[in-house]
């Protein structure tokens, strides 16, 4: 049953922006709704003890607020996108004092009774986020974690039990469901985990929503077979997307000379990025930022731009991202600076890359992956 009253009327007020719009996304889902209904009680005993983990775009937060009577509702969202809707849409209802944005860390959870989390993509990062809530926050905690039904999987119930005595889960509504995990057991957080990849001469690190986590993406092994061939000249480049950082350590070993500054929206990225350089000892040789879309980067100020875009929105397969970060290289870009990044082979991004870049080229290809060099006109 679709909600009705306040609910609705708030629900009608959110909107994505600045994440991509698009008439198949919304602000709110099922699985917003479905979660907030599940804990109304425990927020009406305990709103001044919450938590809020991955809320898309503020629906969890302002719906406990809203709804639910919840004050100083500590949020953590894993993409900056995430953070900035939630910022309009908090200044839309006038609260924007009702919620802090945190870290993935003990002070998101600490002395929290209830927790809200969407699903993550991963059952490492639902592992780090069981292990987060379990080690830090109060005893009585009852964490909610929903999802669609279609990508949750037996396996979460298995990474939530190796973390509390007691996970259920509620009947399924509108192809959403929600797990509840409550009595948490003694655990010691074990992320970011490293590891050494010796063909390349290299320690990934990565914590637990870090994309391909400390493994090589096939695509970032294609796109890093070409960066030798990559603006020979460039004295700075910047790692769009950048995940684990592996693309940036290659071009700071590589090229000693080079400035070199990583970025990604995701706070799992930057984290992994940051350790990835520390563990290969190029921790002073690169920066790192959170940023959405290279946003803080000035307009035609870089050589080289490499990336290895996203080709999903949340669990939804998408080009939306990586046109966003295509438009992001074109802007940073120097006139003659070149973009060379990967993707996957069926996806009609060389079009794209010439109408938001310049003449591109294909470099390789193979039945999965291109890589291709866009010339900044």
């Amino acid at each position: 049953m679709l909600p009705s009253g306040p609910a609705a009327d708030l629900f009608d007020l959110l909107r994505r922006e600045p994440d991509v719009e698009a008439p198949d996304l919304v602000a709110v889902d099922a699985t917003d709704r479905l979660l907030l209904d599940e804990a109304a009680g425990a927020l009406a005993v305990d709103g001044d003890r919450v938590a809020v983990v991955d809320d898309s775009h503020g629906a969890l937060t302002l719906g406990a607020v809203v709804l639910h009577g919840a004050v100083d509702v500590r949020v953590h969202q894993d993409l900056l996108v995430g953070e900035l809707a939630l910022g309009a849409n908090a200044a839309r209802l006038e609260r924007t004092g009702s919620y802090r944005s945190l870290p993935l860390a003990p002070e998101l959870v600490q002395g929290a009774r209830v927790v809200l989390a969407k699903a993550p993509k991963s059952l490492d990062g639902l592992r780090e986020l069981a292990e987060v809530v379990a080690a830090d926050a109060d005893p009585a905690v009852t964490l909610y974690v929903g999802g669609r039904l279609k990508h949750m999987t037996r396996a979460m119930n298995d990474v939530l039990g190796d973390c509390f005595t007691d996970v259920s889960a509620t009947l399924a509504r509108q192809k959403s469901r929600v797990l509840v995990a409550r009595g948490p057991r003694p655990v010691t957080p074990s992320f970011p985990r490293c590891r050494e990849h010796a063909d390349l001469g290299v320690t990934l690190c990565a914590h637990g929503a870090a994309f391909a986590g400390a493994k090589v993406a096939r695509g970032t092994r294609a796109l890093l077979a070409a960066l030798p061939q990559a603006a020979p000249d460039a004295t700075s480049a910047v790692d769009l997307s950048c995940g684990t950082g592996l693309l940036a350590v290659a071009l700071a070993t590589a090229r000693p000379g080079l400035t070199v500054l990583a970025t990604d929206q995701s706070a799992a990225a930057v984290a992994s990025a940051r350790a990835t350089l520390a563990a290969n000892g190029l921790g002073n040789r690169v920066r790192v930022s959170r940023d959405d879309a290279a946003a803080g980067v000035p307009d035609a100020s870089v050589d080289l731009v490499v990336c290895n875009p996203p080709f999903h929105l949340g669990v939804a397969v998408h080009t939306g991202v990586a046109e966003r970060l295509f438009a992001a290289a074109a802007r940073v870009l120097r006139p003659g600076g070149e973009f060379w990044c990967v993707y996957n082979s069926h996806l009609p991004h060389r079009d794209t890359l010439r109408r938001l870049i310049g003449p591109t080229r294909q470099v390789s290809r193979d039945p999965v992956f291109t890589v291709a060099v866009s010339t900044r006109r």
